[in-house]
């Protein structure tokens, strides 16, 4: 299976071409603030540098949240318009199972990949290896403050490492890990296509691509906007997910 895998959910641009769980080529970016500018071209040059016309892959393969609204936006919007324009099959990969999966299978550790969501909170799941070694949620994604996750962390009551950026909002609120967890090295924050690919070739793909959204987790602030204006109202789709 050849596989196009691309993530923009976060400040790291990704983009990998795997066949057959062997990684023929790989960018990562971590400079750009425009995804929007450099995610077409880097999928052109690296179809040219293995060799690949664009009708070749078999399936794409995405992040499809949680992270920057844009950068998810972007991601999902290329993915769908390939998949959909070249007829090919379209996964959806969590992007913190991403990060989670930047360890391998470490017995009886949970892995809490999170990612700054400002104000004080954070993206965040808790992940663990089953004993086939497949990377499982424990507790699924969420939106919460980052003093929530620890506590919901100490709840589990396993040691357990942390995936993710210790952005400098993070640190001011000058809290305290618990004992039983650890942060890891910044390095381990950056995401993986590679892996994502390989994720994403084990998953079923969506069957109607057009009704495929981004996991945003939050609402917008198009959304928030107007619950403000419109108090009491039932919500409804009036902001357009993709």
């Amino acid at each position: 299976m050849k596989v196009l895998a691309i993530d923009t959910s976060n400040q790291p641009m990704s983009i990998a071409l795997v066949e057959d769980d062997t990684l023929k080529a790989t960018t990562t970016l971590n400079t750009v603030l425009n995804h929007s500018i450099y995610v077409l071209p880097t999928i052109d040059n690296l179809f040219k540098r293995v060799g690949w016309e664009p009708q070749d892959i078999d399936r794409v393969v995405v992040a499809k949240g949680p992270g920057s609204y844009t950068g998810i936006r972007i991601a999902v919007t290329t993915a769908k318009t390939l998949a959909m324009t070249l007829k090919k099959e379209l996964v959806g990969v969590s992007s913190l199972q991403v990060l989670a999966s930047n360890l391998p299978p470490v017995a009886d550790q949970l892995i809490v990949p999170f990612m700054d969501a400002r104000r004080g909170n954070v993206f965040a799941g808790i992940y663990q290896y089953d004993g086939d070694q497949q990377l499982q949620s424990v507790v699924k994604d969420q939106h919460l403050a980052f003093a929530e996750l620890l506590q919901l962390i100490e709840q589990q009551g396993k040691a357990a490492v942390l995936v993710g950026k210790m952005t400098k909002r993070i640190q001011r609120q000058g809290l305290t890990l618990p004992d039983q967890v650890e942060l890891l090295p910044a390095s381990y924050a950056f995401p993986s296509t590679y892996r994502l690919a390989l994720m994403g070739e084990k998953l079923a793909p969506v069957k109607q691509i057009d009704n495929f959204v981004p996991d945003y987790l939050r609402l917008t602030q198009a959304e928030r906007d107007w619950q403000k204006q419109h108090p009491g109202a039932k919500p409804q789709n009036y902001v357009e997910e993709v």
